[in-house]
């Protein structure tokens, strides 16, 4: 493997390490918790314990139930699930901010790669034109020599996007 493939996955395991570390202990928690409750152990223990409070609270296991109209059971579960969903939410969020973060260093290096490539193509035309050498016919050529305005590719995205909504029988429903 080369050298430089080798430094970036070291720097890309260090960021995710560094982010992990910098998490709050509430954020460590809630991922924590949102971990194990994503898992077949936590199925299983709620399998056990839903199954076993059933069975004791119809009368099949020879002791009195204490539930028997399984009030206490549903107040529990919904309790569970109002907590579970909170922390699946914030751990939902951190991730977002995460992969917010590294779309936008995604962009940053698509625009500078796409800037030096445009330099690139400057630089080739011009000695091209020292030592007497045809570009070639490429219509797209001139085009592709000129810096491209990100705001203005993300404004003709948010121009394409709103016509396709805007469409009869599209995809939404819409009429």
């Amino acid at each position: 493997m080369n050298a430089i493939l080798t430094r970036n996955i070291q720097t890309l395991l260090e960021k995710r390490k560094s982010e992990e570390r910098s998490a709050s202990i509430q954020q460590k928690m809630a991922d924590a918790i949102t971990r194990f409750s994503g898992s077949i152990p936590f199925v299983y223990i709620h399998a056990a314990f839903f199954g076993l409070w059933v069975i004791v609270n119809l009368g099949w296991a020879g002791i009195r139930p204490f539930d028997p109209s399984f009030v206490v059971l549903a107040m529990l579960a919904s309790v569970e699930a109002i907590f579970l969903s909170t922390f699946i939410l914030i751990s939902q969020n951190r991730m977002s901010a995460i992969e917010q973060a590294r779309a936008d260093l995604a962009m940053q290096i698509s625009l500078l790669a796409e800037h030096e490539v445009t330099r690139l193509l400057q630089l080739v035309s011009r000695i091209a034109e020292k030592v007497g050498v045809e570009e070639g016919s490429a219509s797209d050529l001139a085009e592709l020599k000129r810096d491209v305005a990100p705001e203005k590719v993300l404004d003709r995205i948010a121009e394409e996007a709103a016509a396709q909504d805007r469409l009869p029988g599209d995809s939404n429903g819409r009429a």
